[in-house]
């Protein structure tokens, strides 16, 4: 188990509550994160029951638990169900004795052959019923499917008030994913994780431990791995749209993520690609967002201004890179022309958007408090007009603190840049925007730090600068991996 030592103690406190009456967990992520790792281990290390949900009809589920459950208890032939209600008293008389782990995983596929599961279990779980009150299971219900699942304890839903655990496993973060992933030069790091994310899976089960040597294997790497159709990482992206239940219109919502990594992030941007009405995406933007898919970012200047970024680099890869040459990357022995002809591509659509990502993670999560003079309390990107000029500056990397009477004061202001050394003309461009916010009257933006984020390093100039300045801030590559 690498990493989820939060998670782990998270469950093992819920499984072994000693107190009286049955209750309710939900545990989701996106798939590959390692949630049936965790679960199955935790059923083996407290004697638990585990049952994996298949896509089934509710009949052959019924038989398919009755035969679990007979198999756990040593019953010499397979229990027969006649409905669920039957099915969760049986869960719940596990729990008579001790505290019992009780997972069903994948439990959306459950729930879509009989859309009626949830009220049943809510109804089995209601206060005062005696099967509830004498039994300590404690259910575990298990779902990748983001959308489902997300809606399974909201608003009027049956278990909304039910549950005691709530967990969402999340993928490793860029630093975490380094080390599980072994890889020790920080820009080879970087470009590894802007093509596999943080998905443990992708390392042990989908490339066999198969990581890049070095930052001169990269490239042999990536060809051997995303780019070959013989590698299961080659046709993930797809896949992971068509687990998702809710797409229903899969050319619709690939077109909208190929917007998005082609470098339309806002609304505008998207309906022109797909060629259609900006009011016509409300729908497909909302279900990618519940679904995990991409994430809605606004513009921490104007707040009706919006932009999306794709939530899973695998996703953003495939369609920046993969998609424009599938047919040719299916029926190709050797990717490596095609590899060298989307060079521009991976570092304009892939590597640059990730790096401003981490810039932002960064100064959120990990900056100490000396470096922006307080902790960060909310980060993003923003547009900052200029009146004089007629025109407008993009920001990629804003800080905000939060001081004693709930304003935000301006921490920071920065500039990311993954292949690009940075000079004293970035610095220039920041020391403009910070005058303009400090004309608008923004709370703190005259003592604002100027940041300059870059993959590529600093001109000698821009470093001499910063060293008699402590208004500049210089973030490289290996401050944000140390």
């Amino acid at each position: 188990m690498f990493d989820r030592d939060a998670e782990w103690s998270a469950l093992s406190r819920f499984a072994t509550d000693v107190r009286a009456g049955a209750t309710l967990g939900v545990v989701s992520g996106r798939r590959r994160q390692g949630k049936t790792f965790l679960l199955r281990a935790l059923c083996q290390a407290s004697g638990g029951f585990y049952f994996a949900a298949d896509e089934a009809t509710d009949g052959e589920s019924l038989r398919s638990i009755g035969a679990a459950l007979s198999e756990h208890l040593g019953a010499p032939a397979a229990l027969d169900f006649g409905d669920w209600h039957a099915v969760i008293d049986a869960l719940l008389s596990l729990g008579r004795e001790r505290p019992v782990p009780v997972v069903i995983d994948e439990f959306p596929y459950l729930a879509r052959a009989n859309p009626r599961l949830p009220s049943i279990i809510q109804n089995a779980l209601a206060p005062l019923r005696p099967e509830r009150d004498g039994s300590r299971t404690r259910l575990l219900l298990c779902g990748s499917a983001m959308s489902f699942m997300g809606r399974l304890l909201s608003g009027n839903a049956p278990l909304r008030g039910r549950a005691g655990l709530e967990l969402v496993v999340p993928t490793l973060d860029y630093r975490l994913a380094a080390e599980f992933w072994g890889v020790d030069d920080p820009a080879t790091a970087m470009k590894v994780n802007a093509i596999v994310g943080g998905t443990p899976a992708y390392r042990r089960e989908f490339v066999r431990d198969d990581a890049p040597e070095g930052p001169e294997d990269f490239d042999p790497w990536v060809l051997r791995t995303v780019l070959s159709p013989t590698s299961p990482l080659f046709r993930e992206a797809r896949y992971l749209l068509a687990d998702e239940p809710d797409l229903h219109d899969a050319a619709l919502y690939h077109s909208v993520l190929a917007a998005i990594a082609g470098g339309n992030a806002n609304r505008g941007g998207i309906a022109s690609y797909l060629g259609r009405k900006s009011g016509d995406l409300a729908h497909p933007l909302t279900v990618l967002e519940d679904c995990g898919l991409i994430t809605r970012e606004p513009d921490v200047f104007k707040k009706n201004r919006t932009t999306f970024r794709i939530a899973e680099p695998l996703v953003t890869f495939y369609h920046a890179v993969m998609r424009p040459i599938w047919s040719d990357l299916e029926h190709t022995r050797d990717a490596t022309r095609l590899w060298t002809r989307s060079q521009r591509r991976f570092t304009g659509n892939v590597m640059g958007p990730h790096f401003e990502y981490i810039c932002q993670h960064w100064t959120r999560h990990m900056a100490q408090e000396s470096l922006l003079g307080d902790f960060a309390n909310q980060v993003g990107s923003g547009t900052v007009n200029d009146p004089g000029n007629k025109t407008s500056h993009e920001v990629d990397v804003v800080a905000f603190g939060l001081d004693d009477d709930n304003r935000q004061p301006l921490l920071s202001i920065g500039e990311a840049k993954w292949g690009e050394v940075m000079s004293s003309g970035h610095l220039e461009r920041l020391r403009r925007i910070r005058a303009l916010l400090t004309a608008q009257g923004r709370h703190g933006a005259e003592n604002a730090k100027l940041a300059c984020y870059s993959g590529a390093g600093f001109t000698d100039e821009l470093r001499a600068q910063a060293a008699h300045d402590p208004a500049i801030v210089l973030v490289g590559l290996e401050d944000l991996y140390h």
